[in-house]
């Protein structure tokens, strides 16, 4: 049965250490690092290098079942956060299992601007991450610009570099300028400005959305107790995330408003980060991505699956129990599936649980049920036997794309 819902792409430049960037076509490529086999060094324009996807990707259908054991990249959202969080650590901190994806190499880049050393080795565990080691200076930000010549960071698409920069430049001592494609001009800012305003910090834009021109004023506290802001997540909450990163350097009491199910477990996550990140260096393991585990999550739900799946495992919230499960399955139908190496063990993902979804009810909700991997299910629900709607998706309007028509 079909499933109910409620609620552009561009060339790409390659260089150095395969640093992508999307970029407009009316869009010159931004310079971007190059990579000397020890850390990045500020690119040439001149060798650039266009690499725009084939026209054609082919895709050969399966044959006969598939016995596999797979890794997964890293998040995004715990990598962009380390990154924040060691930029501002008093130290070297080593991320293991970061991503490498547009977005983190956005932000790697926006910190390189900035005047911050990040180191990048390859991590042979898997092919889509990296070991990034990042100089902090206990909150000190190297490099500004001026009223008259703001130090430019271009954060394409990303959400997450264009939040938590915004903060994060406030503890420098000059102007910044944040701009991106135009796609990242549509998208909402206007809670976390204003919140960066309450703390006392200009930030100029005619509209409230990128781009924009923040000025840092260094570290600093008021006289009496810290600076305080409150946020809403109504429309996102990585503007709750971008103050929470910066807050301990910054001073800042930040108090949370608009909060629903949908929004909470991101800032949630940020919490717990800021609480365990090796403030003075060290090392910390970046998880893998649970919403890019959904698709091969996704893969096992067989016909077979469907048809032996009781809602048991989903009411005992038991992911060991699932694996074990699935193994069973397999060897029955003299197959192992598809086994997912090292799926998280904590909570700060709300994806995490996307395998207990199955079988699907009736009607999922994005507020209480799942996030990002709610697009898998959209679509592995093709496949039901039954109706399954899907509701709140208000959020995926204005992510990267409009995604609710995308679907």
């Amino acid at each position: 049965m079909p499933t109910e819902v409620a609620g552009g792409g561009a060339p790409a430049i390659l260089a150095g250490d395969n640093l992508l960037s999307r970029v407009s076509p009316a869009r010159k490529p931004f310079a971007i690092p190059q990579w000397n086999g020890e850390r990045f060094s500020r690119a040439n324009p001149a060798v650039e290098r266009l690499m725009p996807l084939p026209e054609l990707i082919e895709i050969v259908p399966l044959t006969s079942p598939v016995c596999a054991e797979i890794t997964v990249p890293g998040s995004k959202s715990i990598t962009n956060r380390a990154l924040i969080l060691a930029a501002l650590a008093d130290g070297r901190t080593t991320l293991r299992g970061a991503l490498w994806s547009e977005d983190t190499q956005v932000m790697t880049d926006c910190l390189l601007k900035l005047g911050f050393t990040v180191e990048v080795q390859p991590d042979p565990a898997e092919f889509c991450n990296r070991t990034l080691t990042v100089a902090g200076l206990g909150g000190r930000i190297p490099r500004a610009g001026t009223a008259a010549q703001p130090l430019e960071l271009f954060v394409g698409n990303a959400g997450t570099a264009a939040r938590f920069l915004a903060a994060m430049v406030c503890l420098g001592d000059g102007a910044y300028r944040l701009s991106g494609v135009p796609r990242m001009h549509e998208r909402p800012q206007a809670a976390l400005f204003a919140a960066l305003r309450q703390l006392g910090y200009r930030v100029d834009s005619p509209n409230d959305k990128l781009p924009a021109v923040v000025y840092g004023e260094g570290k600093r506290q008021k006289a009496k107790g810290k600076s305080v802001c409150s946020v809403s997540v109504a429309e996102s909450s990585q503007f709750a995330s971008a103050l929470l990163l910066c807050a301990g350097v910054g001073g800042w009491e930040v108090e949370v408003t608009g909060a629903n199910e949908d929004e909470t477990p991101y800032v949630n996550m940020t919490r717990e980060l800021v609480k365990i990140f090796p403030t003075k260096g060290g090392e910390f393991p970046i998880e893998p991505d649970t919403s890019s585990g959904s698709y091969f999550w996704a893969f096992n739900y067989s016909q077979e699956t469907r048809r032996n799946m009781g809602p048991t495992l989903r009411q005992s919230r038991d992911l060991s129990r699932f694996k074990d499960y699935l193994d069973q399955l397999g060897v029955a139908m003299g197959c192992h599936a598809v086994q997912i190496l090292n799926w998280p063990d904590s909570r700060w993902q709300i994806d995490r649980d996307f395998p207990l979804v199955f079988p699907f009810d009736d009607t999922i909700s994005r507020h209480d049920k799942l996030g990002d991997s709610v697009m898998t299910a959209i679509t592995v629900s093709s496949f039901c036997e039954h109706k399954t709607r899907f509701i709140d998706l208000g959020r995926l309007r204005v992510q990267e794309c409009e995604r609710v028509v995308a679907l």
